[in-house]
């Protein structure tokens, strides 16, 4: 018999562990727990190591605690440009370390935006939390063949929101496109974090030139604040710029 390898990914240590004991009583169902992001980056990344890698991810959508190291995958819109949804960051990191690993959203209640930027980053599936044990096993099992897994009241939701984030997506792209290339790469130490000053000590420019920069930069993408040119920046796909590796060439050229 081929057994399903499940990691449970929930801070409500009660809940995690009474659902990892209803999967585990499956006669094809291995199942583990974590209780926090970093928990069940450990988990995959040692079950990797060992050569049994877990093959469904069911990860609560309100997770809480923030991941070292991981970059913020999906902005949240409106009130919020910069913050994030915690379970889905969490999904997004594991399919970029991780892309064999299907993933599932539970949920406390049900959300079309949410579920929406779920999607986005990577799951496969929304499922509320107070669902039967057989409707989540279908779901599992489901995942594992390619399929996608909505609640049917979610569905017309999700779909308006994933045209609607195409759209926002393919302006936010041109407006990125209108940038000259040092403008991008200010953009992209601004959707690192740097301030004025890590910026020019990075690109070996004054802090008045790059103050300018980014002023051109929130001109031409028609946003007042770096919060909102960080969240447009994301849904255009800028990532950030590496902090790891070596500086950019010094300046003159793309200046």
């Amino acid at each position: 018999m081929v057994r399903i390898r499940v990691l449970v990914v929930d801070d409500h240590r009660i809940f995690a562990e009474s659902l990892a004991a209803a999967l585990a009583a499956e006669p094809d169902v291995d199942v583990s727990a974590a209780g926090s992001g970093p928990a069940a980056l450990r988990c995959l990344e040692r079950a990797a190591a060992e050569g049994r890698r877990f093959d469904v991810l069911l990860v609560d959508a309100d997770l809480g605690g923030n991941l070292p190291g991981m970059r913020p995958a999906v902005p949240v819109q409106e009130s919020n440009e910069d913050g994030l949804v915690d379970g889905i960051s969490l999904v997004a990191g594991v399919r970029t370390g991780q892309p064999g690993v299907r993933m599932v959203v539970l949920a406390e209640k049900d959300d079309p935006r949410r579920a929406a930027l779920g999607l986005q980053a990577g799951a496969s599936g929304w499922v509320a939390k107070d669902c039967s044990l057989s409707r989540l096993l279908t779901v599992i099992r489901g995942v594992l063949r390619d399929e996608t897994h909505l609640p049917p009241a979610l569905l017309t939701g999700v779909l308006r929101e994933l045209t609607a984030a195409r759209k926002h997506r393919t302006e936010s792209e041109r407006l990125v496109e209108s940038l000259t290339p040092r403008e991008r790469e200010v953009l992209r130490c601004m959707v690192a974090g740097l301030g004025r000053k890590a910026v020019a000590e990075r690109l070996f420019l004054s802090p008045h030139t790059v103050r300018t920069h980014m002023q051109n930069v929130l001109g031409k993408l028609g946003v007042h604040s770096t919060l909102a040119a960080v969240a447009l920046a994301r849904r255009a796909g800028v990532g950030p710029v590496d902090l790891t590796g070596d500086v950019v060439e010094r300046g003159g050229q793309l200046a």
